[in-house]
């Protein structure tokens, strides 16, 4: 990702700012679509992974469909370039206005998690004289070996509809004469490389639908939400195995061909072209301890304070990076969480050298802060890259015509 041109082109602008490679985007986006289509797979972007418009508008140039968890999300697929069609709205808490602004939008689906929100949607479609789609999620009970933060298919768990409530709704489906009950959706995690859990979550989904249409409900889609992870440890390893993560849905589940398929991806997509460039301010020392003090903090990337992640970090100014020191790298926020690392492998390092700090693709930018009053790190993509080169090569063509 970083040659010496780029590296010199980085290291003119001020710093912390995100980096996207753009070109390994699409690579990405080729890879689960080709993949996607091998099985007959509906794909929608998980938008809460990244929301940056030009991301947002590269993807939906590739056709998917967006999975939003906000009306705010929402608003921002459709002007990016997203059919309103193609958007399913989930989320365990939607308000009575996103509802009625994604009612108006006349979006694919709402996957729905709860019994009251489907009566509040129930009724506000009745309130717009329209039959809303919706998807129940059900809530399997499956670990999925990841953080603790970030699970979410268990019923200690507050996402999905339970199978004694899934039970109730369709024995009382005849008081949602504004719904169309006909898909199901199941979404159990986050950074998911267990991929045995995917065959436990199919065993559930056969069961569910197996019950469905046994109880006279029609189910035209199941949507299996994402949660396949990403190599942090090896970024180099850019783009996940899509294939064989699709090969385990078509090898266990037991579902007609007329049932439609659908994912929700989002970090496996966008994890891997994000970086974020931070500058060194400071070396010290603490109790025999290196410590380098970076201009980024857990207000560029939270996930190190957050889920006490692992983010591969390189130094910049050399090629070869021979790892001959060990730094605990902490950012300026006055928080004590505020760490990338703790004793990482680096080359000597000095105040104003470059340290990039891979995979922030996915859940860096889209949650960071101002805390402290930090200014908003700036983004930019290595289109910026090729345009630049492109604008010295004219100016130097120009010279040379100059003097002719």
């Amino acid at each position: 990702m970083f040659d010496r041109n780029t590296i010199k082109y980085l290291s003119e602008i001020e710093t912390p700012f995100y980096y996207y490679n753009t070109n390994l985007l699409h690579e990405t986006l080729f890879a689960i679509q080709e993949a996607a289509d091998l099985f007959g797979y509906h794909l929608h972007y998980a938008i809460k992974a990244n929301a940056n418009p030009r991301i947002l508008q590269i993807i939906s140039k590739h056709n998917l469909g967006a999975d939003c968890v906000s009306g705010n999300e929402i608003k921002a697929a459709i002007e990016n370039g997203f059919d309103s069609n193609k958007i399913v709205f989930a989320g365990v808490g939607k308000t009575d206005k996103e509802i009625e602004y994604a009612i108006k939008q006349n979006i694919f689906c709402f996957n729905c998690e709860s019994i009251q929100e489907l009566e509040v949607i129930n009724s506000i479609a009745q309130k717009y004289n329209t039959k809303q789609r919706v998807a129940l999620r059900i809530n399997p009970d499956i670990n999925a070996n990841t953080h603790k933060h970030i699970t979410t298919g268990l019923k200690t768990n507050k996402f999905g509809i339970s199978f004694y409530d899934f039970k109730t709704i369709i024995k009382n489906i005849n008081n949602y004469n504004n719904i169309t009950i006909n898909g199901l959706h199941f979404h159990i995690g986050s950074q998911i490389t267990d991929l045995s859990v995917f065959a436990k979550l199919c065993e559930i989904v056969n069961e569910t639908y197996s019950y469905a249409i046994s109880n006279n409900l029609t189910i035209n889609h199941i949507n299996l939400g994402g949660g396949l992870g990403i190599n942090y440890n090896k970024p180099e390893n850019h783009i996940p195995s899509f294939q064989a993560y699709f090969k385990i849905f078509n090898t266990n589940l037991n579902i007609p061909d007329r049932v439609q398929i659908h994912f929700e991806p989002g970090r496996s997509i966008v994890g891997q072209c994000g970086c974020l460039i931070t500058k060194v301010l400071y070396v010290k020392e603490n109790d025999e301890r290196k410590t380098i003090i970076v201009d980024a903090g857990l207000t560029e990337l939270l996930r190190p304070a957050l889920y006490q992640s692992f983010h591969k970090i390189i130094n910049l100014r050399y090629s070869k990076n021979e790892e001959n020191c060990r730094y605990d790298i902490a950012g300026p926020i006055c928080e004590t969480s505020d760490y990338f690392g703790k004793s990482v492998s680096l080359p000597e390092t000095e105040r104003g050298h470059f340290l990039a700090i891979y995979s922030v693709g996915a859940y860096g930018e889209v949650m960071s802060s101002q805390y402290n009053l930090r200014n908003p790190a700036l983004k930019y993509f290595s289109d910026d890259l090729i345009e630049k080169d492109t604008q010295l090569e004219n100016e130097a063509v120009s010279k040379i015509c100059s003097f002719s």
